[in-house]
């Protein structure tokens, strides 16, 4: 990949990591290597198997919990810990040539909820080689972000089965 850009997933709507799943598995039959880091979801999510099947193409962590948000506190210091490794290891990632694609996945959502800062998102953007494709997701979409990023597409809910009281079912939500 001679130019990677930066790829924002927004919004309300339902579709955000799936969009992102759906790439890194597009580019993995293209042959490119990606590196999808899955933050405050350490639920055993369905994609991890083709993950997993894919391993030669796509490598995953996941980090970091989001019980804190049903109990409406914040988050503790072990939780903002794990997030700031986890951004670390990210950076290295990136920066080791190994991968094209490099996911941060609810990204935005742990910055809304304190684990991270904007700042410390903007000094990774920074950080991103000329040649590696950056995809962030998650509500809560900071405006700075918006404002250097290449491509920003926003997920608008206009109608969700949720309203009806129906929850994430396996292999389609979760």
């Amino acid at each position: 990949m001679e130019k990677g850009f930066i790829q924002v997933y927004t919004g309300n709507g339902k579709g955000k990591s799936t969009a992102a799943i759906g790439l890194v598995i597009r580019a993995a039959g293209f042959g490119y290597k990606s590196y999808f880091l899955m933050l405050m979801k350490e639920f055993p999510y369905n994609e991890i198997k083709i993950f997993e099947l894919l391993k030669n193409f796509i490598s995953f962590a996941q980090v970091g919990k989001d019980d804190f948000v049903f109990r409406k506190e914040l988050p503790s210091e072990d939780e903002r810990l794990k997030i700031k490794n986890a951004l670390d290891d990210f950076v290295n990632k990136m920066l080791s040539n190994e991968f094209q694609i490099l996911v941060l996945d609810e990204i935005f959502v742990a910055i809304y909820f304190g684990l991270t800062t904007t700042e410390e998102l903007l000094k990774i953007i920074n950080l991103k080689p000329k040649n590696v494709e950056l995809i962030l997701t998650g509500r809560y979409c900071p405006k700075e972000i918006y404002e250097i990023a290449d491509l920003v597409t926003e997920m608008n809910e206009v109608k969700h089965y949720y309203q009806k009281g129906i929850l994430a079912r396996r292999g389609i939500e979760s």
